[in-house]
């Protein structure tokens, strides 16, 4: 498995709830995803950053997610570039589903 960390900048005084809304506008493509594990959206209101810890079956597939259109999406809506960076994840412990993941 792969964990995904997408950071970017958001526009000068964008609300959070105007942040949110805009989860929830693109959750519905995320569960559609079936190489996708697992998404957490993450804001930061003092720091003016949103993004996501993304935890995916393996690397093609959070690439190919966020490919250049995915990119320039971003760009076109928040203004900043996306910061990403990977991880290797062998052992996901998660307790909402009382169990153990390992890749």
């Amino acid at each position: 498995m792969i964990t995904e960390y997408v950071l970017f900048p958001l526009p000068e005084g964008i609300t959070r709830d105007k942040v949110v809304q805009g989860m929830r506008e693109v959750s519905p493509k995320w569960r559609a995803n079936g190489e996708l594990i697992r998404k957490t959206f993450v804001y930061d209101a003092e720091a003016g950053m949103a993004g996501a810890f993304y935890l995916w079956k393996n690397r093609a597939a959070a690439e190919a997610a966020h490919d250049e259109a995915w990119r320039e999406g971003v760009r076109r809506r928040y203004g900043g570039e996306p910061e990403i960076r990977y991880f290797d994840t062998p052992i996901v412990v998660d307790n909402v589903l009382g169990e153990t993941i390992e890749a």
